[in-house]
């Protein structure tokens, strides 16, 4: 029995491909983003949230954890080594306020099928069908391939939503039970990329390359960092680049904002300096680039 750790089940989406959707976010991710919008996504196993405004301080998390992974200081602010930690989630569910939450839980493809035939009249009535994100949803291969497949026997719409950074074995499993990419683009330095990701571009780049070759519908996404991914040398790099390849028609601009209360509660370092949404001149001048190249834009995921 095929099983995988996803963190979130999203229902009634509609801006992750066509219709009324159901969002699956998977656990794990190969790059460490700075601004990452679901850094609790970022590691593959199950792991603490805390809630800093519900705590009562009431100490009954340091009483029942099993690793003694959890403390006060001297100003009753809660601490968690996360080394000792094992995600066993009984702190979780010994809190009375539910200031702490484990984020990740396993379950099986039949499971994830049982929860996504619920939906399926959406699906019917909107052309919708169902979204993997993450996290990676490509660095669970099997479980993804074992869904996607299964979806496909009811007729269901499939979309990946990834960042391009995997084997391209793993691509070549799931391209023939996957309807829509949802391609995620950063960086076009490779080395401005690794600084920002923590990896390197070339894998995506040639990824990119072999699913618009194999005839896929594929829609970019581009996240529009501010004094990152905003430079004319960066947006101009893309431009070019797509304006070569063929298959390419979309794209959608997704405007950064703050999330440094999420990385405040998984317990990782926020690595951002600017908090603020990118100016509507910057967004505009970006969505006329790429329109200049022939590619339809949308602002927003």
């Amino acid at each position: 029995m095929i099983s995988g750790i996803i963190f979130d089940i999203k229902r009634y989406a509609i801006h992750d491909g066509p219709g009324i959707r159901t969002t699956i976010f998977m656990k794990g991710c190969p790059l460490s983003c700075w601004w990452c919008h679901n850094p609790e996504g970022v590691s593959p196993k199950p792991e603490l949230m805390y809630f800093e405004f519900k705590c009562i301080h009431c100490h009954t998390c340091v009483k029942v954890c099993p690793e003694n992974a959890i403390s006060f200081d001297e100003n009753e602010t809660q601490q968690i080594d996360r080394e000792k930690c094992t995600g066993c989630g009984v702190c979780a569910s010994a809190c009375p306020t539910s200031a702490l939450r484990l984020v990740g839980r396993v379950i099986t493809v039949e499971e994830l099928l049982t929860e996504i035939e619920k939906d399926i009249k959406l699906y019917d009535d909107s052309g919708g069908g169902v979204t993997f994100s993450g996290g990676e949803p490509l660095s669970q291969p099997k479980f993804l391939v074992e869904s996607l497949k299964e979806l496909k026997k009811r007729y269901i719409h499939t979309t990946v939503d990834t960042s391009g950074y995997a084997p391209k074995e793993v691509l070549k499993q799931i391209l023939p039970h996957t309807d829509l990419f949802l391609y995620d683009i950063k960086l076009y330095d490779s080395g401005e990329h690794e600084k920002y990701t923590g990896v390197p571009n070339d894998i995506i780049i040639e990824n990119l390359k072999f699913l618009t070759g194999q005839g896929k519908e594929v829609i970019l996404r581009f996240p529009i960092i501010p004094g990152i991914t905003d430079t004319d040398k960066n947006v101009k790099g893309w431009t070019n680049f797509i304006s070569e390849i063929k298959g390419i028609n979309e794209i959608d601009l997704l405007p950064f904002h703050d999330v440094s209360e999420k990385f405040r509660r998984i317990g990782r370092e926020y690595k951002m300096t600017i908090h603020h949404r990118p100016p509507d001149e910057i967004l505009k001048w970006i969505k006329e680039e790429f329109e200049s190249i022939g590619l339809r834009v949308k602002i927003g995921g």
